[in-house]
C-alpha cells in the first residue's frame, strides 16, 4: 500500500517511518479532533462520541499498518515495545520522530479544518480529583492500553480481532478514564495539540505516565 502511494519501492524501515506518521495522524485526528468537534458544537455529541472516534482511527491504524510497523503510533507504546525486545534503541527512535511528526501534522490538520476549539482538543485532567488520583488513572490507563497490545502481538492478533481489541480498550479508557485524567495514554497524542495551542501547563502528566504504565506492563 505505501510503496502503491508514493509512487517507488520503500526499504522496510522507510515503510514503517511513513506507517507511523499516518497511522498516528488518523489516530490523533480522531483523538484530538473528537473533542474539538463537540467543542464546536456545544457539546451536543458528549463523550460517547469523544471514545468511539479514537476507537474508529485506532482500529483503521491497526488493520492498515499492523503488518507494516506493528501500529505503535504512540511513544509510550513504543516504549513497552522496547522493554518487550521487539525493536531496538535506535528503532524507538525512528519511532518516536514518525509519531511526533504525524502528531504535528493531526494537529495541524485540526486547526486548519475543524478549527481551534478546546485548544485543538488537547488533555485535560480534572484537578477536582487530587493529583495522586490524576497521576494514578493515567498511569492505569495506558498500563491496560499496552496489556491489550501485548495480548494481542502474543495471540496473533486475537485471530483478527487486532484493531478491534485495541482500538476497543482506547475507547473504553477515554469513557470510562477522560473525566479523571484526559484519558491520553500517548505523549504525541497530548504534546501536539499542547504546542500549536500554547497550552502546555498539563503536558507533565502526559509525558511521564503513560511512559510509567507502558512500561509497568511490559515488564509484567
Amino acid at each position: 500500500m505505501l510503496q502503491t502511494l508514493i509512487g517507488k519501492k520503500l526499504t522496510t524501515n522507510q515503510k514503517k517511518f511513513l506507517a507511523e506518521v499516518i497511522g498516528t495522524f488518523i489516530v490523533v485526528v480522531t483523538a484530538s479532533g473528537s473533542v474539538a468537534i463537540d467543542a464546536k458544537y456545544g457539546g451536543i455529541f458528549g463523550l460517547p462520541f469523544i471514545a468511539f472516534s479514537p476507537f474508529v482511527g485506532v482500529s483503521i491504524g491497526v488493520y492498515l499498518f499492523g503488518k507494516v510497523s506493528m501500529a505503535h503510533f504512540n511513544p509510550a507504546v513504543s516504549v513497552g515495545y522496547l522493554i518487550t525486545k521487539h525493536i531496538t534503541k535506535k528503532e524507538l527512535l525512528n519511532y518516536v520522530e514518525a509519531e511526533v511528526i504525524g502528531a504535528l501534522l493531526a494537529s495541524v490538520f485540526v486547526k486548519y479544518i475543524i478549527g481551534n476549539y478546546a485548544n485543538l482538543g488537547a488533555n485535560v485532567p480534572n484537578y477536582s480529583f487530587p493529583i495522586s488520583v490524576i497521576f494514578g488513572v493515567e498511569i492505569l490507563a495506558s498500563a491496560l492500553l499496552m496489556s491489550v497490545i501485548l495480548i494481542v502481538v502474543y495471540t496473533k492478533g486475537l485471530k483478527g480481532f487486532s484493531g478491534i481489541a485495541i482500538g476497543g480498550i482506547v475507547g473504553l479508557d477515554i469513557f470510562f478514564f477522560a473525566f479523571i485524567s484526559g484519558a491520553s495514554m500517548n505523549p504525541a497524542r497530548s504534546l501536539a495539540p499542547a504546542l500549536l495551542s500554547g497550552t502546555v501547563g498539563d503536558l507533565w502528566l502526559y509525558l511521564t505516565a503513560p511512559f510509567i504504565g507502558t512500561s509497568i506492563a511490559a515488564y509484567f
